[in-house]
C-alpha cells in the first residue's frame, strides 16, 4: 500500500512539474513574439512593394484548392466554385535571427498588417469587388509569407449545349495581379494543375481535371507584359437524370402515335391520340427551352424532339386525311387505278398490312383457310365415291 502511494506521489509531482514548465516555455515564447512583432512592425509599411531594388521583381506563388462546385448556371453561363486560395511570397523587410527570439521561427498575424499582392480573378461575373477575406498569415523567420484565404467565385464560362445531356464542359479560372505588371509582380502556378484533393463530388458534374497554364500577354494599353494564371476546370455532366426524366418519357410517349393508326375509323379517338401526344412532347420541349441559353447551338435532346414533333404532326395529318376518306360515303369518287396499285400492290407489302375488314385475314391464314376448305371438299367426294 505505501509502495502504490509513493509511485502516485511521484507520478502527480512529475505531471505538475511537466505542467508548469510547458506553461513557462509558453510563456516565454508569448513573450518573444511580442516583442518580435513590435520590432518588426515599427516602421513597417503595406502599402509598397516589400522590395530592397526596386527594379527586382517579386515572386507569387499561386495554388487553388477547388472544394466544391456551387452551381452551373448555364442560362447565364456562370460557373460558382468555393475555392481556397493560397498565395507566398518573400517580404524582405519582415525577418529575424530566429536564435535572438529563442528559436522562435514563425509567427501568424492578421493579413492586413502586411503587403499583400492585388491578386484578382480577371473572368469575374459578379458584381461584387469587395476585399478578401481577412485571414492570418503565416510569417516565417526568413521572411516568407503564406495567405491561404477561402473565397466564393463566381466566373464566366461559355457553355456548348451541342450535345446535351451528353456534353462536357471547359471552364477557365484566370487569375492575375490588377495593377502589377510582369516586371515588379511575377505570378509562379506552384502545381501543374489545381488542388482537387478535398473535392466534395458533385450531383450533377463530374470533374475530370483542373490543369493549370501559366500566360504572358501584352494588352494594348500597356508595354509591359502581364502574366497570370489560367486553371481549366473539365467538367462532364452526369446524364443519368435527364435519361430518366426528359429523355425516356419523349421515347415512350412517341411511340404512341403509330397506334393511332389501329384504331378502328369509327371510335373518334384517332386524331385525339396524336395531338395529345403532341402536346405532351410540347411540354418537355418547353423544359428543355428553360434549361438551356438562348443560343445558336440547338441542343441534341432538342432536335431529338423537333423531329419526333414533326413525325407525330406528319402521323396526326394523315390520320385525319384517312378518316376523310373512311367517311366520304356515296359521294366519293372512285380510286385511281395506279392509286390503287401504289398503295395496295406496293405499299401494303411494305408496312405489312392486309385486307382490313370483316374477315381481316393475311395471306397465310387465307392459305391455311382455303387448304381446309379444300380437305372438306375432297372428303365429301370421297364419300359420295368421287376422286379428290
Amino acid at each position: 500500500m505505501k509502495r502504490n502511494s509513493l509511485s502516485s506521489c511521484s507520478i502527480s509531482l512529475w505531471l505538475l512539474f511537466t505542467g508548469v514548465m510547458l506553461q513557462a516555455v509558453e510563456s516565454a515564447k508569448g513573450k518573444y513574439a511580442h516583442m518580435l512583432f513590435n520590432e518588426l512592425f515599427e516602421d513597417y509599411s503595406n502599402a509598397l512593394r516589400p522590395v530592397e531594388d526596386t527594379d527586382k521583381v517579386l515572386n507569387v506563388t499561386l495554388q487553388i484548392t477547388l472544394s466544391q462546385i456551387k452551381d452551373m448556371d448555364e442560362r447565364n453561363q456562370i460557373l460558382s466554385t468555393y475555392l481556397w486560395i493560397r498565395q507566398s511570397w518573400y517580404d524582405a523587410y519582415l525577418k529575424w535571427d530566429k536564435d535572438k527570439y529563442d528559436g522562435l521561427d514563425s509567427i501568424r498575424i492578421p493579413s492586413n498588417l502586411v503587403w499583400r499582392p492585388d491578386i484578382v480573378l480577371y473572368n469575374k461575373a459578379d458584381d461584387d469587388f469587395s476585399e478578401p477575406v481577412n485571414t492570418n498569415v503565416v510569417l516565417r523567420y526568413d521572411g516568407k509569407i503564406t495567405w491561404d484565404a477561402p473565397a466564393i467565385t463566381k466566373s464566366s464560362c461559355v457553355v456548348d449545349v451541342s450535345y446535351f445531356p451528353f456534353d462536357s464542359q471547359q471552364c477557365n479560372l484566370t487569375f492575375g495581379s490588377w495593377t502589377y505588371n510582369g516586371n515588379q509582380v511575377d505570378i509562379i502556378n506552384s502545381l501543374d494543375s489545381g488542388d482537387l484533393s478535398d473535392f466534395i463530388e458533385d450531383v450533377e458534374w463530374e470533374i475530370h481535371g483542373m490543369p493549370a497554364v501559366k500566360n504572358v500577354i501584352t494588352y494594348g494599353c500597356c508595354s509591359e507584359p502581364y502574366p497570370d494564371v489560367t486553371f481549366t476546370l473539365i467538367l462532364k455532366r452526369k446524364s443519368s437524370f435527364y435519361i430518366f426524366n426528359l429523355l425516356l418519357p419523349c421515347i415512350l410517349i412517341s411511340f404512341l402515335a403509330p397506334l393511332g393508326f389501329y384504331l378502328p375509323a369509327d371510335s373518334g379517338e384517332k386524331v385525339s391520340l396524336g395531338v395529345t401526344v403532341l402536346l405532351a412532347l410540347t411540354v418537355f420541349q418547353l423544359m428543355v427551352a428553360e434549361i438551356m441559353p438562348p443560343s445558336e447551338n440547338v441542343p441534341l435532346i432538342g432536335k431529338y424532339y423537333i423531329a419526333t414533333m414533326t413525325m407525330i404532326t406528319a402521323s396526326t395529318a394523315l390520320t385525319i386525311i384517312i378518316m376523310n376518306l373512311h367517311h366520304c360515303g356515296s359521294e366519293a369518287k372512285p380510286v385511281p387505278q395506279w392509286a390503287r396499285v401504289v398503295i395496295l400492290d406496293y405499299m401494303s407489302k411494305i408496312f405489312f398490312v392486309y385486307d382490313v375488314g370483316e374477315n381481316c385475314t393475311s395471306p397465310k391464314r387465307e392459305k391455311e383457310e382455303r387448304k381446309l376448305e379444300w380437305d372438306d371438299g375432297c372428303q365429301k367426294r370421297h364419300k359420295e365415291g368421287g376422286a379428290c
